[in-house]
C-alpha cells in the first residue's frame, strides 16, 4: 500500500475501488479533497495505479486487499484499516461505499445452493457484517452508501439470485439508517442500471447487440458508464446532500421505466 503525504482532510473507504464503478468513485473523492481507502480483491497492480490517480489529485491514497465473501477476515480487515488511518495521521475515517460485487447469471431453474450462499456472502452478508465490523472506525455524523441495481426494481432473465440480493441490500439500508440516526450517521443505497464495464464478463460494454438492446430500453437512448455513477455517490457524502437519509437513488438514464 501507499500514501500521499498527509493533509487535514475527509477519509472515504470504497470496496471493490480498483475498478469499474468503484474507481470512479475514487477519483471523484479524490477531486473533492477526500482521501481514499480503496479496497480490491486480487489485482493489486490496478488498484496501485488508482491510488496513483488520486494522489496526483492531492489526496492521501491507501490500497488493502479484502475478498468481501470472506467475513471472518473482516477483523483482521478493520486492524489494517487502523494501521492504514495511522499512516494519514486519522484515528477515524468518514465514508463508507459498501461497492465490491460479482455477477451472477443464475435462473430460478439452475439456480444452485453454492451460488445463493456465495451471492448473500458478498451482496448482504459483507455490507451488514463489514459495516458492522468498521462502525467503531466511522465519525459520527458520516456517511455511508451502499450499493444496489436496477434489476431490483426491474426483472431480466438470469438474474433469479443477483436481484433479489440487491433487493435485500436496500431493505438493510433503511435498517441501518434508522439506527445509526442516532450516530448522525445517513445511510442511502444508489441502484446503477447497466453499465459498460468488465462486469459479468463485460457483456454490456463489449457485446454490440447487448449494449444496443440496453439503450433501446433506456430513456436516454445508451448504456451508462461508470462516469454516470460516481458522481451520485461523491455527492451522497457531500454536505450538499446532507438531509438524504434512507433513500435508493436509481441511477439508469430511465431504464425500463
Amino acid at each position: 500500500m501507499s500514501a500521499t503525504s498527509t493533509t487535514s482532510q475527509k477519509i472515504a473507504l470504497i470496496t471493490g475501488g480498483s475498478r469499474g464503478i468503484g474507481r470512479d468513485t475514487v477519483l471523484r473523492l479524490a477531486q473533492r479533497g477526500i482521501g481514499v481507502i480503496l479496497t480490491y480483491n486480487t489485482n493489486r497492480e490496478e488498484a496501485e495505479k488508482v491510488c496513483a490517480l488520486a494522489q496526483a489529485a492531492g489526496v492521501d491514497a491507501l490500497a488493502l486487499p479484502l475478498d468481501v465473501a470472506k467475513s471472518d477476515t473482516f477483523g483482521a480487515f478493520a486492524a489494517q484499516v487502523r494501521e492504514a488511518l495511522q499512516t494519514m495521521k486519522a484515528d477515524r475515517f468518514d465514508y463508507l461505499v459498501n461497492n465490491a460485487g460479482t455477477s451472477s447469471t443464475a435462473t430460478l431453474s439452475n439456480g444452485t445452493a453454492t451460488e445463493l450462499d456465495l451471492q448473500f456472502a458478498v451482496h448482504f452478508k459483507a455490507p451488514f457484517l463489514l459495516t458492522q465490523t468498521l462502525l467503531p472506525l466511522i465519525n459520527d455524523g458520516g456517511r455511508i452508501v451502499n450499493i444496489s441495481s436496477g434489476l431490483a426494481r426491474f426483472a431480466m432473465n438470469g438474474r433469479a439470485i443477483y436481484g433479489p440480493m440487491k433487493a435485500a441490500v436496500e431493505a438493510l439500508t433503511r435498517y441501518m439508517a434508522l439506527e445509526l440516526g442516532p450516530r448522525r450517521i445517513a445511510v442511502n443505497v444508489v441502484a446503477p442500471g447497466a453499465i459498460a464495464t468488465d462486469f459479468s464478463g463485460g457483456v454490456v460494454r463489449d457485446n454490440p447487440e447487448v449494449n444496443k438492446a440496453v439503450a433501446g430500453h433506456t430513456a436516454l437512448g445508451r448504456a451508462g458508464l461508470p462516469g454516470d455513477v460516481g458522481p451520485v455517490i461523491a455527492a451522497l457524502l457531500s454536505d450538499d446532500l446532507g438531509w438524504v437519509n434512507a433513500q435508493r437513488i436509481e441511477v439508469a438514464g430511465g431504464m425500463l421505466i
